[in-house]
């Protein structure tokens, strides 16, 4: 593969705008451990539990629509859902100690999976997969943390290319933790304290680099969060320039850690271990 010509761009933490407020409204759930969650278009949220190894779908009013999980290796059965990624017609589970991605219809019917491990061609198989997000043309990709790089597949699970190996020069991966698609179908992975961007046919666009290990990343519609384990960023990717901001919670009761962020509807929900957080801006 040729090595990408395109100019990279790197924002700072340390020059970030000035910072949003968000106020505390209320929060919903009850989970052991939770690992991830996602809000599909329709307000459906989705979340993972690595201590229970269930997948939970919720209303926003924190109704507990159905479940789904335990361990084991069988369909609907998880060993550390590690992620979830949901749109309008899907949602994929990163079943990370099975080696696969569970694919799953709205209502958590099981569809398909993609298998890591029983996969003749090398170049093809992926192992304890940490991410998987679905463009919206159908493709598949699966972060692949064993062989830290980023594998497409199309609807039907056929192969089509590896993103970010060790030939993509100053774009290679090395510690990848987390995918996240946005509308226009570009990728942008956690890699340590940068995020690495590259489109739909795996040319490198750019980077960000921050001063902090990143944790985290959600697009939701043209919405970046990314988050540490204490501070969260947003970014409108339909604006100029992609500055990351930082957000200003001023919520003492947050004391149990960030897991995960995202903005939806003008929202901002947080997730910690125990149960989703929201706030309004002010």
């Amino acid at each position: 593969m040729r090595y990408p010509v395109l100019l990279a761009f790197f924002l700072l933490i340390s020059n970030f705008a000035s910072a949003q407020q968000f106020t505390y409204e209320r929060s919903f759930g009850e989970f052991k451990s939770a690992a991830s969650f996602y809000i599909n278009p329709a307000g459906i949220v989705f979340v993972t539990d690595n201590t229970t190894n269930e997948v939970y779908e919720l209303d926003t009013l924190g109704n507990v629509i159905r479940f789904i999980g335990g361990y084991g290796w069988d369909i609907y059965a998880f060993d550390d859902p590690v992620d979830v990624f949901a749109d309008a017609l899907r949602v994929l589970v990163s079943d990370r100690n099975n080696n696969r991605i569970q694919r799953f219809d709205q209502n958590l019917n099981f569809i398909f999976q993609f298998d890591g491990e029983n996969i003749d061609v090398e170049e093809q198989r992926f192992g304890y997969p940490l991410s998987a997000v679905a463009s919206n043309l159908g493709d598949v990709f699966i972060l692949d943390s064993e062989n830290t790089r980023i594998l497409k597949f199309d609807l039907f699970g056929n192969f089509i290319q590896t993103i970010g190996g060790y030939d993509y020069g100053s774009y290679t991966l090395n510690q990848p933790k987390q995918l996240a698609i946005s509308m226009q179908n570009n990728l942008y992975v956690i890699d340590g304290n940068e995020i690495f961007i590259y489109d739909n046919y795996g040319t490198a666009l750019g980077v960000i680099e921050a001063e902090q290990e990143l944790k985290s990343i959600r697009i939701i519609f043209n919405w970046m969060t990314v988050n540490t384990d204490d501070t969260i960023y947003i970014t409108n990717l339909k604006s100029d320039g992609r500055k990351l901001i930082p957000i200003d919670l001023n919520d003492i009761e947050l004391m149990s850690g960030i897991v995960s962020s995202l903005i939806f509807n003008g929202k901002l929900y947080v997730l910690t271990p125990n149960e989703i957080r929201v706030y309004s801006p002010i």
